[in-house]
């Protein structure tokens, strides 16, 4: 069908007929337009005073006819060929414009945003002549060209997105060679392509962060620097991290729609194929803000839920990442692709009627009671393994802590352990218990044992799907004797790390026993956030794990908590 788009009111029947004929136009492969074309285009925008543009595709077919500016008539991100960073998308706009002034930014920034071979701007005369057979003269004024240019640098305002030619008289556009301008083109950004492509495997991210009226500039920072390191510990590329301030979210795409056009635009020039928001976003918000960018849009769950599943080892680990994982997506599956709306076939699979988006979500919630009966299964063998250590008197400790604090690293200091150690967020997921003998200096010779049980690291605001799926792993926490709190001293936001540990502690279903609050990593900083720290727990100890630093005070300290519960 010949579907005009845009602005179609107060258009007369004859005149939408004549928009419609455009589709039965076939332009040269190597030239951008004809002089016919140009004129004939020209001529429909003089009759309905209003700007015209018409898409066209290298075979030289119209794809896409619409009333309105480029801006206004552009073709949605997901209705666009499949195109990379290194070409275009194989589509040019032919556009008229009834003042006789160069293509403004926006139209421009259009042209970005589809990576359209070229743009061309017709202004118009105000004249011309319209005779029989279709044939039009003397409509267009003078034309401009437009096209993108590749990005060698990444930073901001080294140069602009596109060029736009001088004014051309229509005998020179129509004289133009296009094959040789997108040959060109492409070349170029190939060449650009393959200098940025380190690994191809990498996701290329652009994070966006929404400063809102609840939280301050400092705490709002570290909020970026600790998306921008989930997001390089799930092993993606951070190409740029972009801000908006708001009193509120906006309800339907979270940040403002001139922000949401600037995230397009940057997604385009900088290659990126993935955008992630420092915050949890809605399934519409998703729907709404990956058809506006094209690309895939995730929140911050979602990149915790990604490295929890690259990290996960163990049978129990991998089911707890699995549960939270669909219990996160089942609300997400309404409108992820028309395929999902659509009848599905089979026999035995579904009942009459049933679209394949209630067949997925039917088996996903099998899938997701079957899962928690196995992490009943779990809660019950760990329970009954916690049991057995009680019989036999030995009184544990859960390590517990943001993630990245160091705990693993303690635990082998202190144990001799050989778990997984590295400097990245979430980097232990599965619970390790280790003995610990420590002698008493007080009563020469008494040794006291203690077990020792490593956990999953905490993070702010954890999403609570995962609490509820690493119900079985948290237990190892509210059914210890004491907790270590471990601080990372050297993180500038330890403060607010301590109170994030705190509130999820003060969440759980059992009371966690006394915390000994341990200072790690004192050896990169100075005595001024030493001493802050020492004013405000008077308690704590100071240690370093990684330079074995202060931990026979914390294994007398420890010795000491235990005696306390017993």
């Amino acid at each position: 069908m010949d579907t005009i788009y845009g602005n179609l009111q107060g258009l007369k029947a004859s005149q939408t007929k004549q928009l419609q004929r455009l589709y039965h136009q076939r332009l040269p492969g190597d030239r951008l337009t004809t002089s016919e074309f140009a004129q004939r285009l020209a001529a429909i925008s003089t009759d309905i005073n209003q700007p015209v543009c018409a898409y066209i595709n290298r075979r030289g077919q119209v794809i896409r006819v619409g009333v309105g500016t480029p801006r206004q008539t552009q073709i949605p991100p997901l209705e666009l060929p499949r195109y990379g960073a290194e070409r275009l998308s194989g589509i040019r706009c032919i556009a008229t414009k009834l003042q006789p002034t160069p293509p403004k930014e926006s139209s421009l920034t259009a042209m970005v945003r589809q990576r359209l071979d070229a743009l061309v701007v017709l202004t118009l005369s105000g004249t011309g002549m319209f005779r029989r057979g279709g044939g039009a003269t003397g409509y267009v004024k003078e034309a401009y060209i437009s096209h993108l240019l590749p990005q060698r640098e990444q930073s901001e305002g080294i140069q602009p997105y596109w060029t736009v030619s001088p004014p051309l008289s229509l005998d020179a556009l129509s004289k133009q060679d296009f094959l040789e301008l997108v040959e060109g083109l492409e070349a170029e950004f190939q060449r650009e392509f393959i200098a940025q492509q380190v690994d191809v495997d990498l996701d290329r991210v652009l994070i966006v962060g929404l400063k809102t009226d609840e939280i301050n500039d400092q705490q709002f920072e570290d909020g970026l620097i600790e998306i921008a390191r989930l997001v390089d510990t799930a092993g993606g590329e951070v190409l740029q991290i972009t801000r908006q301030k708001r009193s509120r979210p906006h309800p339907q795409t979270v940040i403002g729609s001139g922000k949401v056009e600037e995230v397009a635009l940057l997604v385009q020039t900088l290659g990126a194929n993935l955008v992630v928001f420092d915050r949890d976003l809605s399934p519409a918000q998703v729907r709404n803000l990956e058809s506006q960018f094209g690309v895939r849009v995730v929140d911050r769950t979602e990149v915790i839920l990604d490295i929890f599943a690259q990290r996960a080892q163990s049978r129990a680990g991998k089911l707890q990442v699995e549960l939270a994982q669909l219990e996160y997506t089942l609300p997400r599956l309404t409108g992820r692709g028309q395929a999902m709306s659509r009848l599905g076939g089979g026999i035995g699979t579904r009942g009459p009627g049933e679209t394949k988006l209630e067949t997925e979500r039917r088996a996903i919630g099998r899938r997701i009671a079957r899962l928690q009966q196995e992490v009943n299964e779990l809660q019950a063998h760990r329970s009954r393994l916690r049991k057995q250590r009680q019989k036999q008197d030995v009184p544990s400790v859960a390590i517990v802590g943001y993630t990245n604090a160091g705990k693993s690293t303690l635990l082998n200091a202190l144990t001799s352990a050989e778990v997984y150690t590295a400097d990245q967020l979430f980097a232990t997921l599965d619970p390790t218990t280790r003995r610990l003998e420590i002698v008493d200096t007080e009563t020469t010779g008494t040794t006291e044992t203690i077990l020792l049980t490593d956990t999953v690291g905490f993070i702010h605001e954890l999403p609570p799907s995962l609490v509820d799926a690493f119900r079985a792993t948290l237990e190892e926490v509210t059914e210890a004797d004491a907790l270590l709190h471990v601080v990372d001293i050297s993180h500038p936001a330890w403060e607010s790390q301590i109170e994030s540990v705190s509130a999820i502690l003060s969440e759980m279903s059992m009371t966690p026993g006394p915390a000994l609050i341990a200072f790690n990593k004192i050896d990169q900083v100075d005595m001024e956030v030493l001493e802050t720290a020492k004013s405000k727990y008077p308690q704590a100890v100071f240690i370093s794990a990684s330079a074995q630093f202060g931990l026979e005070t914390l294994k007398q300290k420890l010795a000491d908590l235990v005696k306390v519960t017993l």
